[in-house]
């Protein structure tokens, strides 16, 4: 059965809390949860991991290696340049987003995240999945479409208006993917393997999954988080992020930038031919924990802020689990083996009560090797 404040939009709902003193108590986090006014910590534009994947895609340029290397095992995500995608195409698949939730509720509502049941499935238009009463819900609303492969689109939840945005988003979709294909590449080899390595174990039909989010305008940002903490649900994920208003942060982990573990870091508003790429859960468990998906969350404020994330999963039907080259006596398996589909669904049981996939599908097995440490081969 559908909760009925599966179909209360946060868009609607800022259009009538902007002259209130506070906001419906759905949206309010407890007094431990709230982000500080201050906001994170802020990470120094020199001290934030960049990589150009043009120079990655090169095997003998170590330094840009070693870029990689620092980046995915401190702080999990780096800002991503030498893409080769024209600023047009990310200006313009960033505008098609703006404007589709600028339309008429009516005209969005055409693509509901709802199934001929009526219950909630993830595609389409709307908020995230309610469950319970005591959800503590997001201050966000998104659209969510299937991407890749092709054949698997269901395209009455792909937007008619604007026009331009299927034809951006397919077009910006291949771009995209040519940057995840050579970071997977290049993750390979660090580990001293082919370049093949975890393009093999995504497979040629890897999922590819689009989510469009809007953050209205918050009149109490100290209240609420725009988008939980959380892992994602992806190999690795490429974000196209807001060129003006920032919000998204990282639990920054131990030794990156110097900062110490446990404390929430500002990322950096990018320029607007820069992208973002964050591993997920699905990279750490093939990798073994050699390279671990960051903890991220959003927080508001008063200003409008819309971002694309494009998400890379596995074929469903491959195997998940830590590849065999990565597990030995000194590195036994960290985790448990399930289908990639099964851990796929199990992400949204997840994501409703603000877990990680990994610890509410109980995966992991083995805690004695230290998470985010490089194998002494593949580290040599």
């Amino acid at each position: 059965m559908v909760h009925q404040a599966q179909g209360q939009m946060v868009q609607e709902v800022a259009a009538s809390a902007g002259g209130l003193p506070t906001l419906p108590t759905r949206y309010v986090l407890r007094e431990k949860d709230r982000p500080s006014p201050a906001g994170g910590v802020a990470a120094p534009e020199l001290a934030f991991p960049t990589v150009d994947v043009q120079r990655l895609a090169d095997p003998g340029d170590l330094e840009e290696a070693d870029k990689l290397r620092s980046a995915l095992q401190s702080w999990g995500l780096f800002k991503v340049t030498g893409h080769g995608m024209p600023v047009a195409l990310l200006d313009g698949v960033r505008d098609a987003g703006v404007e589709f939730f600028h339309l008429p509720l009516e005209e969005k509502l055409r693509h509901a995240n709802r199934d001929d049941a009526g219950e909630f499935q993830p595609e389409g238009y709307g908020i995230d999945r309610v469950d319970t009463d005591e959800q503590v819900l997001d201050w966000c609303d998104r659209l969510y479409l299937t991407v890749q492969p092709e054949e698997e689109r269901r395209t009455q939840f792909w937007p008619a208006r604007p026009p331009s945005l299927g034809r951006l988003l397919h077009e910006y979709a291949l771009g995209s993917e040519k940057v995840a294909k050579r970071v997977l590449m290049a993750m390979g080899r660090l580990l001293g393997f082919g370049e093949e390595f975890f393009l093999d174990h995504v497979g040629e039909k890897g999922g590819t999954y689009a989510r469009f989010t809007y953050y209205p305008p918050c009149p109490c940002p100290d209240l609420v988080y725009g988008l939980k903490p959380h892992t994602d649900n992806s190999v690795v994920t490429v974000l196209l992020l807001d060129p003006n208003v920032g919000g998204l942060q990282v639990l920054l982990r131990e030794g990156a930038g110097g900062e110490g573990d446990g404390r929430w870091v500002d990322v950096p508003v990018l320029a607007r031919d820069e992208l973002l790429l964050v591993v997920g859960e699905e990279m750490e468990i093939m990798s073994n924990a050699v390279f671990r998906a960051p903890t991220h969350r959003v927080v508001t404020s008063g200003r409008e802020r819309m971002t694309l994330v494009l998400f890379y999963q596995p074929e469903p039907h491959k195997d998940l689990q830590p590849a065999e080259e990565l597990v030995g006596e000194d590195r036994p398996a960290m985790y448990r083996k399930l289908k990639a589909k099964t851990f796929g669904d199990g992400f949204w049981d997840a994501f409703a009560l603000g877990e990680r996939t990994i610890d509410f599908l109980n995966i992991k097995v083995d805690d004695r090797v230290e998470s985010g440490s490089m194998p002494e081969a593949a580290a040599a």
